[in-house]
């Protein structure tokens, strides 16, 4: 009789066949989908890395371009290349006493400039922190279980619609 049972139950040789290759495909097929997502993970690293690469080589160049700038300004800005340069012109120091100062008729010399004025200290009058945010758990159970309710039936007999005032923030013993 136990024969005969397991013999009903027991499946034929193919579909167990069947079954394994399932098995072994559904396992190919997780392994395909990782490694696919590791390649395209890899690919997208690689690609930014390059790209990380070519904009610090663009960097650099800029960095070696601005100096080379730099460095043509100063030796254009000098006292030597100017004075080269004024000669060159026929540019001749001029003495500050021999100099002609000529007056401008309608010219009107710019003002000094206004300035902000100086900084002072303002006193805060408002506290930085709301009494909200400074009272303890114990203090907001205490507004919540012990005078809120009383606060409440108290406005609803005599229909008063004032706010309800934060309890104080001090415990006494």
């Amino acid at each position: 009789m136990k024969k005969n049972l397991v013999q009903a139950y027991k499946q034929a040789p193919w579909r167990t066949q069947i079954q394994w290759i399932g098995i072994f495909l559904l396992v190919l097929v997780g392994v395909a989908v990782v490694a696919g997502v590791y390649l395209m993970i890899s690919g997208r690293a690689a690609a930014t890395g390059r790209r990380i690469q070519s904009l610090e080589a663009e960097i650099s160049a800029l960095e070696m371009e601005i100096n080379d700038l730099k460095t043509q300004y100063a030796q254009v800005s000098s006292a030597k290349s100017l004075s080269e340069r004024a000669e060159a012109l026929n540019m001749t120091l001029l003495d500050p006493l021999k100099a002609m100062y000529i007056e401008v008729p309608g010219y009107v010399p710019p003002s000094q400039p206004a300035l902000a004025p100086p900084p002072t200290v303002e006193d805060i009058s408002t506290p930085v922190l709301l009494p909200e945010f400074t009272a303890s758990l114990w203090d907001w159970l205490r507004l919540q279980v012990f005078i809120e309710p009383n606060l409440s039936t108290e406005s609803t007999e005599s229909n008063d619609t004032g706010l309800i005032s934060p309890a104080p923030t001090e415990v006494t013993p």
